[in-house]
């Protein structure tokens, strides 16, 4: 029996070749090939005989050489050509040239579902990305694999017995890594069965809901959707938003926080943000936001600094900007987050919507924000009866880490209701509102002692009589509230794409998993914008 060999393999784009899908510049040479079927075209890689660079490092006295060898195989199957990568020879391909599903698609409909090894996963919303292994072959629900929020990068497993006799194990990314005993003359009939495979839609039956959220990195498709940004940036477009893309923390300089804008011309401070002012910052430093273009959105920078100018922070305006769009040739969703492209299967949007509208309330007992930071208003609604501030407490065991029970706390309906504040719809904000919702609930759930902390807070810190009873009793409701200037109407829509995910997922942790009421809600921000100032000087810097 011929001994099993390791192939990286690439699907080539319909309008792409052996003469056209390498780089113009690249260190390979064509050479002939005996064993190989009619049509195909060989490169190979050999790379002259040097020191590795520790021998001279390390002082080493002895002949001591190596060399790098690889190859190319571009071979023809049925109307496609397929790329056969030996060696460290991939990045000699276009990057525009391959089909960057090809992989993982064609992974997804041959591997058995109950001998999965490897799966790598990204989560858009938190940037997470994880690796996780099994010593033992199993399905996929053992590889904590959360289908709502996850990106499934690359998956490896045994294959379906049907397939065995061609390949064994099979990784799937953009190119498709198997091990087969095929030998080189038959390796067309090897490409047609993986055509077909990749060609068929079995997977979305035996995976359902593994790939309702892909990352875009075809080089093409990216130029379409960065074309339908610049377009939509030019004209104002509703679909366009600016957020931090990061946490922020408001430890310190809490009241001199500032936004301001750099690539173009000086800046004045802005005490609020909004894609508004950053068209506002091009207007004033005189250029015209009609002739922006992608590599300006990629330099142009967005700064948080305090009252004097200093930077705390900063990223690029391409990176800051969230961005939805359905383009109008495919009629497919496709989402900007963090300077990332994802495409976003049409049933999932509508279906997360129909999964979190039904928690949309009417949050008319919180008055509206008038205050530039969420920390002002909860001391605001924390003063009035009834109310109980809770910004910045703890509930954890001494040692622990800390997790903050809520930022506001009332009774209604006999239940102790935890409300959770933000001003923000940035995605990055929302996700860690959400989880600490769901966070402080599991605490106090599950922690016998954690109930009788926080009802011993709520008595340090209430004005008056509050009744604590719910809270020592277990009796709880979780509230998001989320502080903005959108209108309350659009419910979900109001939330960027991996908040709603985020969104989502803790509701089924809070309601279905702990039995939690769970709801979520806008309050109003009216808070008026102030107008740009001046950077101030700094007292304590040198003259």
């Amino acid at each position: 029996m011929a001994p099993s060999r390791s192939f990286s393999i690439f699907l080539l784009k319909e309008t792409f070749d052996a003469d056209n899908a390498l780089e113009d510049e690249n260190s390979l040479t064509p050479c002939p090939a005996d064993n190989l079927p009619a049509g195909t075209t060989l490169y190979i890689l050999d790379g002259r005989r040097h020191p590795p660079w520790w021998k001279k490092y390390f002082g080493l006295d002895i002949d001591l050489m190596q060399e790098s060898k690889g190859a190319i195989v571009f071979l023809p199957a049925e109307d496609r050509v397929f790329a056969f990568c030996l060696g460290h020879v991939a990045h000699n391909l276009k990057d525009e040239s391959y089909e960057y599903d090809f992989g993982i698609r064609t992974t997804l409909n041959c591997v058995d579902p109950q001998l999965l090894k490897n799966t790598d996963t990204l989560e858009p919303g938190s940037s997470r990305r994880r690796r996780t292994q099994l010593p033992v072959a199993t399905e996929l629900t053992y590889f904590d694999f959360d289908e709502d929020s996850a990106v499934l990068k690359s998956i490896t497993g045994k294959v379906k017995t049907e397939h065995s006799d061609l390949v064994k194990h099979v990784t799937g990314a953009s190119s498709l890594r198997i091990s087969t005993n095929v030998e080189a003359g038959k390796l067309t009939q090897l490409c047609i069965r993986l055509l077909g495979l990749y060609r068929d839609k079995a997977y979305l039956t035996t995976f359902p809901n593994i790939q309702k959220i892909t990352p875009v990195r075809d080089p093409d498709q990216l130029a379409l959707l960065n074309e339908a940004l610049i377009s939509d940036v030019r004209a104002q477009g509703e679909n366009v938003r600016l957020a931090v893309p990061d946490l922020i923390d408001y430890t310190h300089d809490n009241d001199s926080l500032y936004a301001k804008f750099s690539g173009t011309g000086a800046c004045l401070l802005y005490s609020d943000l909004s894609i508004d002012r950053y068209y506002e910052y091009l207007t004033n430093s005189g250029a015209p936001r009609e002739k922006l273009t992608i590599d300006q959105l990629k330099t142009h920078r967005l700064h948080l600094v305090n009252e004097h100018g200093v930077a705390r922070d900063s990223h690029s305006i391409f990176k800051s900007l969230i961005y939805d769009v359905t383009l109008t040739t495919s009629g497919t969703t496709y989402h900007l987050n963090e300077g990332n492209w994802y495409e976003v299967d049409r049933d999932f949007v509508a279906d997360l919507k129909s999964k979190i509208d039904p928690y949309w309330v009417n949050l008319d007992y919180l008055p509206e924000c008038v205050h530039k930071h969420e920390g002002d208003y909860n001391e605001e609604v924390g003063g009035k009866p009834d109310f109980v501030c809770l910004d910045k407490t703890n509930v954890s065991p001494t040692g622990q880490t800390q997790i903050e029970p809520c930022d506001l706390y009332t009774v209604r309906a006999d239940t102790a209701t935890l409300i959770h504040v933000k001003i923000s719809t940035g995605s990055s904000l929302l996700s860690h509102l959400f989880n600490q919702g769901a966070n402080s609930v599991e605490l106090l759930k599950s922690d016998d002692d954690a109930p009788q902390r926080l009802a011993a807070l709520i008595q340090e810190r209430a004005d008056s009589a509050i009744d604590v009873a719910p809270v020592t009793e277990k009796r709880y409701a979780v509230v998001f509230a989320i502080i903005t200037r959108k209108t309350p109407g659009q419910k979900s829509l109001n939330l960027p794409l991996f908040s709603r995910i985020s969104l989502a997922r803790n509701i089924r942790a809070l309601h279905r998993l702990m039995g939690v009421p769970v709801s979520f809600g806008f309050v109003k921000h009216a808070a008026l914008l102030e107008p740009p100032k001046e950077k101030t000087k700094d007292p304590g810097a040198a003259s």
